[in-house]
């Protein structure tokens, strides 16, 4: 039951928990289709909250506030996957259309989870552990041997809760329980976006590769560069496979490790739309926030063809500039081309706080304009 009673006939409601950059612009998405579009936020200053008119301010906890503002919605989704799970679960058992389902997202919230049910669908994937104590762990870095990766299970995000271990000492100081995985050697770091609709419709965006530094994605690349197209069709099959089998309604992006030879191993999943996709906005078809949206409301999907040969997107990190729009002053006179994504938000160290797209043929020259752009808005260039 939606409470207003001035929308047009047949207007479609979408309600976002959340309300980040990822639901600011899934609220651009939803303005083009006529979608009347609803967040709960935490704050009033959150990036979607400055933009979306139809804003509730309240806690994630507060089952109650939640409850009300889902009822007045056609179906809730999720601006990230740290939404508390008993929240989903009252939803789910008040009648509330979610998704991605509180089944669902428990597999790209809980590391652990993740890595157990991945195990079951025979998915390749780096050795791993959830170790309850030390001792068991010793026993894991005696069969991988150091430096390992540990992982907090939960609530992790942009290298944040993730450790290098690198010797039995600090592997006696960390926090128990704790996801162990060995140390991967890996050429690069691929991601394979799909979507996928109630009635098991699905898409699958080219595959990219992200470049990261100190944990964090700085570039993406579309497609992947030499990335044959046996190894791009394997990284997609695997992604709608996952989709498939974990009930995954909307986007799902699976982080993948690229070994070379070797197997093309899973890192994360993230079941909302992603970084690594932000790139399809101004190069693909059909944006993956727009194809977030069909896809919770199970309208017909959007195509996910590139619109360019190559496309680069980068990062805006926070640095020394915080007049981020005193800076494009710079940015777009001297780079007409550049498109500018900022999210509202205030600028601290390593923040993303935006991101560029840019389209073209030469993959060396747009990487080249990007980083200008994005060293610039950081601080870290003055010309």
């Amino acid at each position: 039951m939606h409470p207003r009673t001035d929308l047009p006939a047949g207007t479609l409601v979408v309600g976002v928990l959340g309300a980040g950059q990822l639901a600011r612009m899934m609220a651009e998405a939803a303005s083009a289709l006529g979608i009347q579009f609803k967040v709960f936020a935490q704050s009033s200053s959150e990036s979607a909250a400055l933009v979306v008119a139809d804003t509730v301010v309240g806690e994630l906890t507060d089952l109650a506030a939640v409850l009300k503002f889902a009822q007045s919605v056609d179906v809730i989704t999720l601006d990230h996957e740290l939404v508390p799970p008993a929240t989903l679960t009252h939803l789910a058992t008040s009648g509330i259309k979610v998704y991605p389902t509180s089944s669902a997202i428990e597999f790209a919230a809980d590391k652990s989870a993740m890595r157990t049910k991945l195990q079951q669908l025979n998915a390749p994937m780096p050795n791993w552990i959830t170790a309850t104590d030390f001792v068991a762990a010793s026993e894991f870095a005696d069969k991988v041997g150091y430096p390992l990766i540990a992982k907090s299970p939960r609530g992790g995000y942009d290298g944040r809760g993730v450790w290098v271990v690198n010797d039995a000492d600090e592997l006696a100081q960390l926090s128990y329980p704790v996801l162990l995985e060995e140390k991967v050697k890996f050429q690069r770091e691929l991601s394979a976006l799909v979507v996928r609709s109630p009635h098991n419709q699905a898409v699958a965006y080219p595959i990219v590769e992200t470049v990261q530094q100190n944990g964090i994605c700085t570039q993406v690349l579309a497609p992947a560069p030499d990335l044959n197209d046996e190894r791009a069709s394997q990284a997609q099959q695997l992604a709608l496979l996952i989709a498939s089998e974990l009930d995954v309604i909307g986007v799902l992006a699976v982080e993948l490790f690229d070994t070379g030879s070797g197997a093309l191993l899973v890192n994360e999943l993230a079941m909302r739309p992603h970084n690594s996709g932000h790139w399809t906005q101004d190069g693909a078809v059909t944006s993956q926030f727009e194809n977030h949206l069909r896809a919770v409301l199970d309208l017909p999907l959007g195509s996910p063809a590139m619109t360019a040969p190559k496309v680069v997107m980068g990062n805006i990190l926070g640095g020394e500039h915080h007049d981020l729009h005193r800076g494009l002053l710079h940015c777009l006179a001297r780079d007409p081309e550049l498109k500018v994504h900022l999210y509202g938000k205030a600028v601290k160290p390593n923040r993303k706080v935006g991101h560029i797209n840019l389209v073209g043929t030469d993959l060396i020259d747009l990487q080249h304009r990007i980083a200008h752009a994005t060293d610039f808005l950081a601080g870290k260039i003055e010309e």
